[in-house]
C-alpha cells in the first residue's frame, strides 16, 4: 500500500499524553496552531479575522503545504481551504487546492514520497509555470 500524502490532520497530532483522537473535531487549518501550542507550552490561537489573501496549496516532499506572505509555511488539509500563520499571526485566508484533490494525489504515488512534489496551475509561485511571451517566433 502506498504511503498517503500528508495532510494537516495526519501531522498535527497530539502530544502522547493526550488521546490520539483528542484533537478529532479541530479543523484542519487550526490544528497547527494546537500543536504549536502543545509544543512551544504557550498559546497560540488561530487569527478572527478573515483576510482577503488567497493561498495556492502544493505538495512539497508529500505534505500539502501552505505559504504564508511572511515566509513560514504549514500542513494543510483539503478538507479545511484556510489557512492563518502561527509565526506572523496573518488572519485566516483562503486556500485554493486543485479541484480533484485525490487525482492529484495518485498521479504522485508512483514516485518516492520524497520526491512528490506538485504545483497548482494557477500559483504565480509555480516554478514550472510556462513564461508568458517565451516561444518560437
Amino acid at each position: 500500500m502506498p504511503i498517503a500524502v500528508v495532510r494537516a490532520e495526519t501531522f498535527y497530532t497530539p502530544p502522547l499524553s493526550m488521546p490520539r483522537d483528542a484533537w478529532k473535531d479541530v479543523p484542519g487549518a487550526e490544528l497547527v496552531f494546537k500543536w504549536y501550542s502543545s509544543r512551544m507550552g504557550r498559546t497560540v490561537e488561530p487569527p478572527a479575522e478573515v483576510v482577503d489573501t488567497v493561498y495556492y496549496a502544493r505538495i512539497n516532499q508529500n505534505r500539502w503545504l501552505v505559504d504564508c506572505v511572511c515566509g513560514s509555511a504549514q500542513v494543510s488539509s483539503p478538507v479545511d481551504q484556510r489557512a492563518g500563520c502561527t509565526e506572523c499571526g496573518w488572519g485566516m485566508a483562503t486556500v485554493i487546492y486543485p479541484e480533484d484533490v485525490a487525482a492529484v494525489e495518485a498521479s504522485l504515488m508512483s514516485q518516492m514520497p520524497k520526491y512528490r512534489n506538485w504545483w497548482h496551475p494557477a500559483d504565480p509561485m509555480n516554478p514550472d509555470a510556462p513564461v508568458v511571451g517565451e516561444g518560437t517566433p
